[in-house]
C-alpha cells in the first residue's frame, strides 16, 4: 500500500496586487478632507500600504465681468472665482478589498475618480 505521487501539487490561489490611484476633487475644502480621513481610515483597517493624501495645487477660476447690462454708467465690474481643490490617494491592494472601502458614503460636492494599474 504505496502512496502514488500523482504529480499535482496543491494550487494556492495568489491574489494580483494592484496599485490604485484615488482622486478626490471638490470645492468645498472640509467635505473633501472628510472623506479624505474617511478612506484612509478604512484602508488602515485593513493593513494597506497607503501613500497620502496628497494635496494638489487648488485652481482658481475666475471670471470677470461687467456689472451694469447696458454700458452706460461708471465702469464698475464684478471679479467671481471658483476654487477646485483636489486629493490623491494612492494604495497597494486587490482590487476586491478597495470595492469595499470605496463603498463609504461619499459627501455630496466631492467626485471621486479610481485609477487600477498593476503593481
Amino acid at each position: 500500500m504505496a502512496l502514488k505521487d500523482t504529480g499535482k501539487a496543491p494550487v494556492e490561489t495568489e491574489v494580483a496586487i494592484h496599485r490604485i490611484r484615488i482622486t478626490l476633487t471638490s470645492r468645498n475644502v472640509k467635505s473633501l478632507e472628510k472623506v479624505c480621513a474617511d478612506l484612509i481610515r478604512g484602508a488602515k483597517e485593513k493593513n494597506l500600504k497607503v501613500k497620502g493624501p496628497v494635496r494638489m495645487p487648488t485652481k482658481t477660476l475666475r471670471i470677470t465681468t461687467r456689472k451694469t447690462p447696458c454700458g452706460e454708467g461708471s465702469k464698475t465690474w464684478d471679479r467671481f472665482q471658483m476654487r477646485i481643490h483636489k486629493r490623491l490617494i494612492d494604495l497597494h491592494s486587490p482590487s476586491e478589498i478597495v470595492k469595499q472601502i470605496t463603498s463609504i458614503s461619499i459627501e455630496p460636492g466631492v467626485e471621486v475618480e479610481v485609477t487600477i494599474a498593476d503593481a
